[in-house]
Formats: structure tokens, C-alpha cells, sequence
């Protein structure tokens, strides 16, 4: 892969400015949009510093392949030399690739997932449940921390809903491919016939809104509190520490129980809140656009069946790029970044499509 220089200048050149932007007194009081340069310059800076790795690794292959040349003692050596070299350079352009396609305006944010249960009762909450510690393993790989908002547990362990907030760098740039309807088909630990059924769980993927970002009014709101009914410290069942909030114009409700104290349930549950009314104001804005853009990645309709787990086969297939890959094993221990990686290369190029 060849980066153009002129590409590398840009960027260069924008580190530059935002460098002389970051310094100015009106910049440096405004929280939020120093927060977002600031943020925009780390990205850049990743960008360059992949770039001079990649070129190392170049200039490493090209003295490699001269050492195998001249001297055919050291030939064996220099081969698995270059095997190593030829494997991490194309890790690192794939990579740069996908640092260099167009960004959502989104992408640096931290996000609030939920995962709820869909058709399949017991199973598709074991399913969720399975979803979850995929997704868990994924963002330990990745350097990024987990904090569960709020859960709602099934008979046999399983997440009839688990609501987390997952924070690190650029997280909704990888985990917004995630939302949509997620497919299983296994036999299930309840089946005792030993027959394969299909159950399936939804993912919502909303980036995170702090405080000012969406504007909402108090009195728009229903605050209730009632008796939490799982885990949450000494206290649960025994004190109204869970709270509820509807936004009265948009019918949206949250519930938060899961921390110890009330005010804790309530700053979690504003926070999911916000994201939710971010996530159907961008909806609203996206159904416009949809009629323009015949493919469309992670609108967040719960109708899309985006991805099929299928336990037989040990095989999963994404719907929307028509990929399938035989390592379900490893996909649910977390390594999904082969499907990220190919969905961020599709959707650079509108090949996209969504199957239900």
C-alpha cells in the first residue's frame, strides 16, 4: 500500500493548527471544544506514528531481502525473517487504511451498549449473555474499561438486558458496527432432544453525551424511585435506591438500579438518557438521508439481522458484506476485529447491504 505524501503533509499541517488553537485564551476556556481538538490531534498523531512504523518495516523488508541475496547460509533465516516482517505490514496497512477512511463526526466518543434478549426466550437471554463476554474480552484487548449501568438477569443466568458504558480511545469508531439484531443457532442447554433453534438478541450501540451536549429540560421529565431487585451492595431490597425517568415528550424510559446509592442510579441513568435522545435525533436524520444511500452500516434499526452465529458449523456470517469466517470459538473469546476491520472497508466504499 502506498500513502500518498501530500496525505501525510495534510495531516501534518492540521497537527499544526490545532497546535496554535489549543493555545489561544478563548480556546482554552472552552472546555468543549478544546476536549475535541485535543482528541482530533491525538488521532492525527496515531496516524503519523503508524506511518514512520510502517515505512521502518518497509526499509526492514528491503535490507532483509539484500541479506538473503547475498549470503545463502543466512537463507532460511531471512525467510521467516520476511514472513514475520510481510505479516506486520499488512497488519499496519490495514490499519492505516482504515484510520485514513472518512470519519464520523462520532467515532472519538465513548459508548453506552445495551444488550437486550429478543425471540428465544431462556436461550436468547444466555445468547445475550454470550454477547456480552464477547464484547468484554474484546475491549480488555483493546486497552478500554467496561462499567455495567444496569442489568436485568434471567432464570439461568442469562441478560434479559444489560445496559454498559465502555470507555477508551475511538470506541465508537469500531463498536458502532455492532448494533442490530445478532442471530444464533445451537442447540440450546434447555433442549433436551438435542434440536438446533435459532434465537436472537439486539445490540444498541449509542455514543456517549456529556452534560451540555444534549439539552434537556427538567420539566420534561418523570423522576420515580422504587425498590432495586438485583445486585447492587448491602442495601438492595432494602431502600428505594433504583430509579426510573421517562422524558414525557419522546416516551423514552430508563431505569438504573445497579449502583449503591440513588444519586448514583440517577447520574446513570441521565447519562443513558442522553444518549438515547442523541441516538433518535441522529436516527431521524439518518432516515433522511437513507433515501439517498441505498447502503446504509449500523442505522440501529432493530430489524436487521446483521450477523449469524452458527454453533454446528463453528462458523459466523455478517449479513452485511456477505464475510464467513469458521472461528466462531474465537470470535465469542473476543477477536472480532478481522470483522470490524472488513465492515469499515466496505462501508468506505458503500458496499454494504443489510439482509433481514
Amino acid at each position: 500500500m502506498i500513502i500518498k505524501k501530500e496525505k501525510i503533509e495534510e495531516i501534518k499541517n492540521r497537527i499544526k493548527e490545532i497546535d496554535k488553537e489549543l493555545i489561544k485564551p478563548e480556546i482554552i476556556k472552552d472546555y468543549k471544544k478544546y476536549k475535541e481538538l485535543g482528541k482530533e490531534r491525538n488521532y492525527l498523531q496515531e496516524i503519523l506514528e503508524l506511518y514512520e512504523k510502517y515505512k521502518r518495516l518497509v526499509k526492514e523488508y528491503e535490507d532483509t531481502m539484500k541479506i538473503m541475496e547475498e549470503d545463502e547460509s543466512m537463507r532460511q533465516l531471512a525467510e521467516e525473517e520476511l514472513k514475520r516482517i510481510s505479516n506486520e505490514k499488512e497488519r499496519l496497512e490495514r490499519e492505516l487504511k482504515n484510520r485514513l477512511i472518512k470519519r464520523d463526526p462520532d467515532d472519538s466518543k465513548n459508548v453506552i451498549m445495551e444488550i437486550r434478549a429478543g425471540t428465544g426466550g431462556e436461550e436468547a437471554a444466555i445468547f445475550a449473555a454470550d454477547l456480552f463476554r464477547m464484547y468484554q474480552k474484546f475491549c480488555e484487548k483493546k486497552g478500554w474499561k467496561i462499567e455495567i449501568l444496569n442489568t436485568h438477569r434471567s432464570d439461568l443466568n442469562g441478560f434479559k438486558e444489560i445496559i454498559f458504558y465502555v470507555k477508551g480511545e475511538n470506541v465508537y469508531s469500531s463498536l458502532k458496527y455492532e448494533r442490530g439484531v445478532h442471530r444464533v443457532q445451537r442447540v440450546p442447554v434447555t433442549e433436551s432432544s438435542g434440536r438446533i433453534h435459532t434465537s436472537t438478541a439486539t445490540v444498541a450501540v449509542l455514543p456517549e453525551m456529556e452534560e451540555g451536549e444534549i439539552k434537556i429540560n427538567p420539566g420534561d421529565l418523570k423522576i420515580e424511585t422504587f425498590r432495586a431487585s438485583g445486585p447492587g451492595g448491602q442495601y438492595v431490597n432494602t431502600t428505594d435506591s433504583a430509579v426510573r425517568i421517562t422524558h414525557i415528550p419522546t416516551g423514552i424510559v430508563v431505569s438504573c438500579q445497579d449502583q449503591r446509592s440513588q444519586h448514583q442510579n440517577r447520574v446513570k441513568a441521565m447519562q443513558i438518557l442522553r444518549a438515547r435522545l442523541y441516538e433518535k435525533q441522529k436516527q431521524e436524520q439518518q432516515e433522511k438521508l437513507a433515501k439517498e444511500r441505498k447502503s446504509q452500516i449500523g442505522s440501529g434499526e432493530r430489524s436487521e439481522k446483521i450477523r449469524t452465529y452458527n454453533f454446528p458449523q463453528n462458523r459466523v456470517t455478517d449479513h452485511r458484506i456477505n464475510l464467513t469466517l469458521y472461528n466462531l470459538d474465537r470470535i465469542l473469546d473476543g477477536e472480532i476485529d478481522e470483522i470490524i476491520e472488513n465492515l469499515m472497508l466496505a462501508d468506505e466504499k458503500n458496499e454494504v447491504t443489510t439482509k433481514t
